[in-house]
């Protein structure tokens, strides 16, 4: 038995987290038995954190790729190389991914789905895990598209969705969609009858069409600000119409070019437990800056930030965790940015909705990550818990 004391769980509000230390009881093999408040004081234990905050490893809910290879283009022949970016992935502090497909045709999606389900098959103790699929698209807003291929965006119907998810149901984890197109609530509810978790996303939607998707059964919002209407002193929009509650999650691309840091800094005091940071990362994730292919098409990363030719947005190369990195320091509350990577997104795809300490009873220490914060030069920085 092992005892470790002075622990910190991530929390998303300050106050929550500044004066709650745990201590854990491991087992021989490092199996994580209790966690528990500390007592005022500790007389018997094996180690001290001093404050640091133990977390499980990151899950990425919006990923598009890496290492040259794109969600939506898989084949079977590069099951290897996806292998690969699975390992170099784990090696970047992420357990597991929803493999993003954005808007494309029925049968490059189905391809992509068989070769995600052969791939599943090598799964391996330190490689980060294949979760179900993020289906962001096809039925998006047009005027909203962003980098989709506005040709493989289509209107909601049941019998499109029944086509193109047919056989792979039970895969996929969530699917974007703009709910203020017609069809869409007929959409919301078949997803939900399947446990398909719902977002909002590439969207025309205003607070009224966003609220009543909301109270339908949308419970995330795709890459706040990005591809939807923003907020307004007279038109707040989805975000506004989601920070209004507490049962909506925000999908946060945390690069600081996406979302200007400052606006970063406001939607956390406006919905402080709401947020989720995402990669949105492409295929030209690990490769460094160049031109690379993307989706049939070239898209240039320069500083890690991914364009394409006629300067849109498309996507980002920055590792989730130094997204945390970064968040950290623009909201002045390392607990709430290591949470919003590590536990918030658990919780987005839990429909116990557990709570933070119950995702780490039976979890092998090794399994997990250890926080600190720099007194010296206030940055954050992580490593392996054992």
């Amino acid at each position: 038995m092992r005892k470790i004391i002075n622990i910190k769980v991530p929390q998303p509000v300050k106050s929550e987290d500044e004066n709650n230390l745990f201590s854990l009881v491991l087992d021989d093999h490092g199996i994580i038995l209790s966690i528990e408040k500390c007592a005022k004081k500790e007389f018997s234990y094996d180690e001290d954190w001093f404050g640091d905050w133990l977390s499980p490893r990151a899950i990425d809910l919006q990923i598009n790729g890496g290492l040259g290879i794109s969600f939506t283009d898989l084949t079977f022949n590069q099951i290897p190389r996806l292998l690969s970016l699975l390992d170099r992935l784990w090696l970047d502090g992420v357990e597991g991914i929803c493999p993003t497909f954005v808007s494309c045709p029925i049968d490059q999606f189905q391809l992509g789905m068989e070769v995600l389900n052969e791939t599943k098959k090598h799964t391996s103790k330190n490689r980060c895990r294949l979760l179900g699929a993020h289906l962001e698209g096809p039925f998006l807003c047009k005027s909203y598209s962003g980098a989709h291929d506005i040709e493989s965006i289509c209107k909601p119907s049941i019998s499109a969705l029944n086509e193109r998810i047919k056989g792979f149901e039970d895969d996929i984890a969530l699917m974007t969609l703009a709910p203020e197109l017609k069809g869409s609530f007929e959409l919301i509810s078949r997803l939900r009858e399947l446990n398909i978790v719902v977002s909002l996303g590439h969207s025309s939607a205003d607070f009224d069409s966003a609220m009543k998707a909301f109270n339908n059964g949308v419970t995330m919002v795709t890459h706040t600000f990005n591809a939807m209407k923003g907020l307004h002193h007279r038109a707040i929009g989805p975000v506004g119409a989601a920070a209004r509650r507490d049962d909506v999650f925000l999908g946060l691309i945390a690069d600081g070019v996406h979302v200007h840091s400052d606006m970063i800094r406001l939607l956390k005091i406006l919905a402080p437990k709401q947020i989720v940071l995402v990669s949105d990362a492409i295929s030209a994730y690990g490769l460094g800056d160049g031109s690379f292919d993307w989706d049939k098409r070239l898209v240039i990363v320069e500083n890690g930030l991914c364009r394409l030719p006629n300067e849109t947005i498309a996507g980002s190369t920055l590792p989730l965790l130094d997204a945390c990195k970064k968040i950290a320091n623009w909201i002045n509350d390392p607990s709430a940015a290591i949470w919003m990577a590590t536990l918030a997104p658990r919780m987005v795809l839990d429909q116990k909705k557990m709570t933070a300490k119950s995702f780490f009873i039976g979890k092998n220490i090794q399994s997990l990550l250890r926080w600190k914060m720099n007194s010296c030069n206030h940055q954050l920085s992580w490593q392996l818990a054992a």
